[in-house]
């Protein structure tokens, strides 16, 4: 009886992860461009990474929240066929990741806080963009964000998606939306690795424990923020006002942060992250 009760609990977990990996998908989920038209006014987006060219799977540029001026970067899926040819269906390349460096730098410069969204499959692995310098572009922007002196606050909006998600994620404070969803790798990608079988995705789900609910409890988010009905996709502005309130409570408690003190706030939070043992001694 009891082992039945663990298979029905472990069935339900991986259908609840599943269901999530749904929502964070969902063709009809408001995207970086959404959000950004209706929470910030005189949106200024800015292009080019001043070295190769620019990527249109980043969207980047100035604008104001509540009157307070502020730099926005968000990764953009795109919704029609089009749209996601244009945006590379979400996925950064090199170049993406270097206009959003230059415009986190210059918002460092004048003070500006900064603003990410993150919401891709993860960054684009074709042979350009390891030309340009993938794995490159995303380190520098690692190491960049812990340095910036400034409020930066990164929000998972659908699918977080290994380092692609992460080259935007170093913040003070780290949400995610209620259906969103973080992770190292996708199901799909983890279950073909693991069990040789992609068609295993739904109990690769539960394992990665990639929800808001399972990263909250280990200390990789900060807090969910909730959604509207069935979910972010059934209404957009309900949506967005509800993240409008995260957002402007953790810009007022950053703010009485010196520059200083926001460099080792970070430091401090991504130092606490992960499992640490020790070995005792004989």
């Amino acid at each position: 009886m009891e082992q039945e009760n663990q298979a029905a609990e472990a069935a339900t977990a991986e259908n609840a992860a599943w269901q999530r990996v749904q929502l964070a998908r969902h063709p009809k989920r408001p995207h970086s461009l959404d959000y950004i038209q209706r929470l910030f006014t005189d949106f200024l987006e800015l292009h080019g990474d001043r070295a190769f060219g620019d990527d249109a799977a980043i969207v980047a540029g100035l604008g104001f929240f509540e009157g307070r001026p502020v730099t926005i970067v968000g990764q953009q899926k795109g919704r029609d066929t089009r749209q996601k040819l244009l945006r590379n269906f979400g996925m950064p390349k090199p170049e993406g990741y270097r206009k959003a460096l230059r415009l986190m730098q210059l918002a460092a410069k004048f003070r500006r806080p900064i603003v990410t969204f993150l919401d891709t499959p993860g960054a684009y692995p074709g042979i350009d963009a390891e030309e340009r310098g993938q794995a490159e572009a995303i380190a520098v922007n690692l190491r960049e964000m812990a340095r910036l002196g400034v409020p930066i606050i990164a929000i998972v909006i659908g699918e977080g998606g290994s380092g692609g998600a992460l080259a935007l994620g170093v913040g003070n404070r780290v949400y995610m939306l209620e259906n969103a969803i973080y992770s190292v790798i996708s199901p799909e990608s983890c279950a073909a690795i693991i069990w040789r079988d992609a068609g295993k995705a739904e109990l690769a789900a539960a394992a990665l424990r990639l929800t808001s609910e399972d990263l909250i409890q280990l200390g990789i988010v900060d807090s969910a923020i909730p959604e509207p009905g069935e979910g972010a996709h059934t209404d957009h502005d309900a949506a967005a006002e509800l993240l409008r309130q995260t957002l402007r409570s953790a810009l007022a408690e950053l703010s009485r942060l010196s520059p200083q003190q926001l460099i080792e706030d970070r430091y401090e939070k991504f130092r606490r992250m992960g499992n640490f043992f020790s070995e005792g001694g004989a």
